[in-house]
This record gives C-alpha cells, sequence and structure tokens, in this order.
C-alpha cells in the first residue's frame, strides 16, 4: 500500500513537472544554440562562397578582356591592309603568338571578296601546345563558312560581341568561345568577321581549385569532393563548365532544379538566375539538388549573359551546428539526471507534512471528523493548509446539521412544486382525440415548460356549434408566470361563456388583467372562434406569434393586425379579423419557444425550419406537433430548454 500510494505522490508528480519544465527549456536552449550556429556558419560561408565566386568571376573577365584587347589592339592593322590579303595570315599567327589566351583566330571574308582567292578567304591560325602556332592555308577550300548561321548572324549585327560556347570542329572536349569582331572597308561595309577563339579549359581548372580553396577556407566545414562543385553556365542553364565533361554544352542546370525541386521554388529560382541576380545566402533556403538537400549560391558574369554557380550539401554547412547541438544535449542529460535525484530528495521532504495530512484526511472522509491533525512546525502554505483543515472539520460539522434542515426543506418545495405543474396540466386539454364523436374537426394540443411549473397556455372547447380556442405566453417564467397562466385560462372560460366575438372576450380579459397589476406582467394571446357549420373563424391578436395555416401544399402565415399584449392597458380596443376555412385546411399554433429554440451555440430553430417541417409531414394534427417536437429536439441535442415550448393544431374536417 505504502509502494502504491509512493509511486502516486505528490513528490514524485512535483519532480516529474519540475524535470519536464527542465527539459523542454533546456531542449529549446540547445535548440537556439544549434540554429544560431547553423545560421552563422551558412551566412559566414555564404559570404566566402560569394567571394571565392567573385574572384573567379574576375579571373574569367580578365582573359576575356586580354583576348577583347589582343582584337581591338589588331583592327586598325587589318583594316589598312585590306588590299593585300597575304598580310592577313600574318596578322592572325601574331595574334596568337602574343596572346596566350587566345587559343585560335581566324578572319572569314565575304563571299569573293578577293577574287583570286576563290569565294571563300579564310586565314586561320592555331597553338598546337607541341608545335607552337601553325596556319592554315587561306586558300584551302572551305566555303562552308559563307552559309553557316555564326558567320551571317555576325555580318548582320555588325557588331563586336560574345558567341556562345561551343566545340571546335573535330574537338568534342574542349569548349570554346569566340569574340566576334566585324571589319569593315573604307566605305564602312562590313567586309570580313575576325574571330578569336578562347579556350574555356582554364575556366574548368580556375574553379576547380577554387573549389579546393573554399574547402580550405570554409569555417567548420566538413567537405568532401562531391559535396562542393561550382558550375559556369550560359543564361539558359547549359553547363559551360562541369566536373564530369560528358555534360558540357549538353546538360542543363536548370533542368537538374526542376526535376529535384518543388515547380513554385525551382520557377522562382531560375528566373532569378535567368534575370541576373544574386543569390543571398540570408534568404537561401536549402534545396533538393541531385536527391540530397544542398545550399545554392550565384552570380551573374559581369559584361555576359553567363552566371557562375556553386552548390554545397546542407549536411556540410549544418555540421558544426549538429555537433554543438548533440553536445548540449549530453550536458542537459547529465544535468537532468543529477537534478532529478536532488529536487526528489527535496521535494520528498518538504512534501511529509502532505502526507500526514492526507492520512487525517482519509480518517475524516470515513467519519471520523474529529481525526487528531499532524502538528507542523513550518510558517508557511502547508502550515495555512493545516489550520484551513482544522476550520473544515469545524464547518462541516455545522454544515451537516444545516444540510439535514435544507434537504427537508428542499424536499417539501420541489413536492409542491409537483403538484403545482400536476395542477397547471391538469387546467389544460389533455384528452385527445378531444371530440372523438365529431367529424368536424380534429384538434391536437402540447405544452412543454421550461421549468416545473410554465407561463404558455392553450385551451379549447366547443359551444353552441362553435369551436373556442386558444394560445397565450406569459412574460416571465416559474411560478409568477403559472399563476398568470392559470388566471388567464380562467378569465378566457368565463368571459367566452357571454360572447362570440373574440375582440370582446380579448378586450374583457385585458381589463381584468391590467386592473392593480402592480407587477407589470402580461401575456401575448391569440384568440379565434370557429363556426363549424361553414368553417368561418372571426379572431383576435395581442402581440401573439401569427399562426401557420395549412392550405393543401400551401403554408402561410395568418395575417394579424399589431396590437399589445393583453395586461399592459386599460381602455384598448383589439380589433376582430376573419378567415374562411375550407375542408382540409389546417391552422397551426405556436408560442416563441419554437421557432426561439437554441442549440449548444446558440442558434435559433426559426421559422424557415417550421414551414420546413409542416410542409413535409402529413397534414394531421396530432402527426404535425410530433413532426414538430422531434425536429426541435433533433435540432436542441443537448442544450438545456430555454423556454416554455406550446404548440395547438386546429384541422376542419368538415365533409
Amino acid at each position: 500500500m505504502k509502494d502504491k500510494k509512493y509511486k502516486h505522490s505528490f513528490a514524485r508528480r512535483l519532480t516529474r513537472r519540475v524535470m519536464l519544465v527542465l527539459l523542454v527549456m533546456m531542449g529549446a536552449l540547445a535548440y537556439f544554440i544549434y540554429h544560431v550556429s547553423s545560421s552563422v556558419v551558412v551566412s559566414v560561408n555564404g559570404s566566402n562562397f560569394h567571394s571565392s565566386m567573385q574572384a573567379s568571376a574576375m579571373t574569367i573577365s580578365n582573359a576575356m578582356s586580354e583576348v577583347n584587347v589582343a582584337v581591338n589592339n589588331n583592327i586598325k592593322d587589318i583594316e589598312d591592309h585590306l588590299s593585300q590579303p597575304d598580310v592577313m595570315e600574318v596578322i592572325m599567327k601574331r595574334i596568337v603568338e602574343h596572346n596566350p589566351r587566345i587559343r585560335s583566330c581566324g578572319i572569314s571574308f565575304i563571299d569573293s571578296y578577293y577574287p583570286k582567292k576563290g569565294r571563300a578567304f579564310c586565314p586561320y591560325a592555331w597553338r598546337d601546345d607541341s608545335l607552337g602556332v601553325k596556319l592554315r592555308p587561306a586558300n584551302e577550300p572551305n566555303s562552308d563558312y559563307l552559309a553557316s548561321e555564326w558567320f551571317t548572324d555576325a555580318v548582320a549585327k555588325d557588331s563586336a560581341y560574345w558567341s556562345q560556347p561551343f566545340f571546335e570542329s573535330g574537338d568534342a572536349k574542349t569548349p570554346l568561345v569566340a569574340y566576334m569582331y566585324p571589319i569593315h572597308d573604307r566605305q564602312g561595309k562590313v567586309v570580313a568577321i575576325l574571330g578569336a577563339d578562347l579556350s574555356l579549359d582554364f575556366v574548368t581548372e580556375l574553379l576547380n581549385e577554387q573549389d579546393r580553396i573554399s574547402v580550405n577556407e570554409a569555417k567548420f566545414i566538413f567537405a568532401y569532393d562531391d559535396r562542393l562543385h561550382s558550375y559556369l553556365l550560359t543564361h539558359d542553364g547549359t553547363y559551360i563548365t562541369h566536373p564530369d565533361k560528358r555534360r558540357i554544352l549538353k546538360g542543363n542546370f536548370f533542368g537538374h532544379i526542376k526535376d529535384n525541386e518543388t515547380p513554385g521554388k525551382a520557377e522562382e529560382m531560375i528566373n532569378n538566375m535567368s534575370e541576373g541576380k544574386k543569390s543571398s545566402h540570408e534568404t537561401n533556403n536549402p534545396i533538393l539538388f541531385n536527391r540530397s538537400p544542398h545550399y545554392l549560391f550565384y552570380r551573374p558574369l559581369e559584361g555576359t549573359d553567363w552566371i557562375i554557380a556553386q552548390t554545397v550539401t546542407t549536411i556540410t554547412l549544418d555540421m558544426f551546428g549538429i555537433l554543438v547541438g548533440l553536445a548540449m544535449t549530453l550536458i542537459i542529460a547529465f544535468i537532468l539526471i543529477i537534478t532529478f535525484f536532488v529536487c526528489q530528495l527535496t521535494i520528498r521532504h518538504m512534501a511529509k507534512p502532505l502526507n500526514l495530512l492526507a492520512d487525517t484526511a482519509d480518517e475524516v472522509a470515513q467519519g471520523q471528523l474529529n481525526a487528531a491533525l499532524p502538528d507542523i512546525d513550518s510558517h508557511d502554505e502547508i502550515h495555512q493548509l493545516r489550520d484551513s483543515f482544522d476550520n473544515m472539520q469545524h464547518s462541516l460539522s455545522k454544515y451537516i446539521e444545516e444540510l439535514k434542515v435544507t434537504t427537508s426543506a428542499k424536499a417539501s418545495i420541489e413536492s409542491e412544486l409537483k403538484i403545482a405543474h400536476n395542477i397547471q396540466m391538469s387546467m389544460l386539454p389533455k384528452t385527445y382525440p378531444a371530440f372523438p364523436e365529431r367529424h368536424d374537426i380534429d384538434i391536437y394540443g402540447q405544452l412543454t415548460p421550461a421549468k416545473a411549473v410554465g407561463g404558455d397556455l392553450y385551451d379549447f372547447f366547443i359551444r353552441d356549434e362553435k369551436l373556442f380556442f386558444c394560445i397565450g405566453d406569459v412574460s416571465g417564467k416559474g411560478v409568477p408566470a403559472s399563476l398568470v397562466m392559470a388566471v388567464t385560462r380562467s378569465l378566457f372560460r368565463n368571459i367566452s361563456a357571454y360572447t362570440q366575438a373574440p375582440d370582446q372576450i380579448l378586450i374583457a380579459l385585458n381589463e381584468a388583467l391590467s386592473s392593480n397589476n402592480e407587477t407589470g406582467m402580461f401575456v401575448t394571446l391569440f384568440l379565434g372562434v370557429l363556426d363549424l357549420a361553414s368553417g368561418h373563424m372571426s379572431y383576435a391578436n395581442a402581440a401573439h406569434n401569427p399562426p401557420l395555416v395549412l392550405s393543401g401544399d400551401n403554408v402561410s402565415d395568418l395575417a394579424c393586425d399589431s396590437n399589445i399584449p393583453a395586461g399592459v392597458m386599460e381602455g384598448w380596443q383589439f380589433s376582430v379579423q376573419h378567415l374562411d376555412m375550407k375542408t382540409g385546411d389546417c391552422i397551426f399554433l405556436y408560442t416563441d419557444g419554437l421557432n426561439e429554440a437554441e442549440d449548444i451555440s446558440h442558434n435559433q430553430f426559426e421559422m424557415e425550419r417550421v414551414r420546413q417541417v409542416l410542409s413535409t409531414t402529413i397534414n394531421k394534427p396530432q402527426t404535425l406537433i410530433e413532426a414538430m417536437t422531434s425536429s426541435v429536439k433533433m435540432f436542441v441535442g443537448n442544450a438545456e430548454q430555454s423556454d416554455d415550448l406550446t404548440m395547438l393544431a386546429i384541422k376542419y374536417t368538415l365533409q
């Protein structure tokens, strides 16, 4: 028993909660440190990567600038010697010899510019790694370029530009890019295109070397050769450089992004790169690349529409944060173990008086109200609890005696309310069919009070072949409303014995209720008289809900004049109205406890649902009211009934 009590003791539960709070707080701290350290590493290395890419971009730009300068320095010499075709070969060879960056250089003249040289004349020099600079004979038959797209486009552009990367004919391993410059004669006409080819092998070597430097200089980075790569791309994502040379000018970086990333994110990244934007490591979330999460950094290569990109796996940059988080986890685990034992011993000692009080509470629960309380030396909340327990013992004894008296009085009140309820219900018609011997009328009524007694009423009787009926709702609830209800029902019966005019009955009833009405209570009332021989109904209304008339398949509101409730003002003249009912017509009367019935969310039943039930139910009074009651219960559910619910249905059945 003691082991079981200790297992569920306050001290153990408090220890667990303290440990849980500490675990959550320290776990949050470890995660925060991991997140911050990872962000710092990404930020620092992102800056390093951008710096390395900028250095690479400057080196590439410088190489291209050297080619530009070499070409521009020879343009005047070429144009001055256009009349000497043999000099062109000398100039081409000189350009290649004096500029190590230039892989090859050639000048392609327009069709038959030198008639003696044939249609095509293209002096061309190239660098051979073993034989030095070589010349191709300018008059060697080579007219293919005249119809080539690159030549016709260059002539049409008539401006200097860098071509798209390409492989030299016969060499599908070394990517080249050509600086194209138009040559003009003295009349300003384009007569030739000078092309100086720059080998991109040095770019591949440059980026590979820069990757190695990035790995060595990166802060807290655990990188391998396959985790960090740099690429030079065209504006449409085609690889200019790639560790796998088979993908150069064939593979597409943007295609990789589309295959490995969500459409929206892929489109955003591709658009940013195509538009020449620079990546920001502060907002560059990891992407799924080559089947593993990567960070992507990129920047445009100035002077071209190319892009330098660098990818690095997230684990490479996040490793430091992971190690920090792991270290924090181990430290936290050690601290928590020590804290657990310290808290357990301390809290068990402090909670010992509570165990003594719990034992005393058990004795009190078994009826020993005078059980002795333990002595507590501390002057804290536990001592205050002990004093409160002492007061409770004395209060319980006194309360039990008072409860006996109160219970007896409450039982008497409940008995009296039950009797009042039975008396109230006995005043209403409750035997159905109400007039089994008659075939001209079918009537059914029902009242469900919200409390033991209520303030709703309905009544009906037949005198001189006329059906007198009414339905009403007294303001307020409970016993006061039930008394006014009883008075109203009695007045209706007594006054209706002397007159058949509903307006006169209502006027007399109003005078009786208004006289000496110090409580200010009133009743809304609908009162009607139906001639059973002709179906003519005359009625008067005292601010009650207009009844609904069911005629065939139609459900409509009965027109009612605006009047005040009965009992509000003496001397009020209530108006009388008329309706001719046909055989089969039914009038449905109700109190606002129907349309204002509320569910647990305070949504009301409303008149639209009332009409829907009436229009879909057999036109028979008892069936209508039972269907309506069922619909209200289903709508209200577990919500407490807020108002009395009263319904009365009258069907004229004369054949």
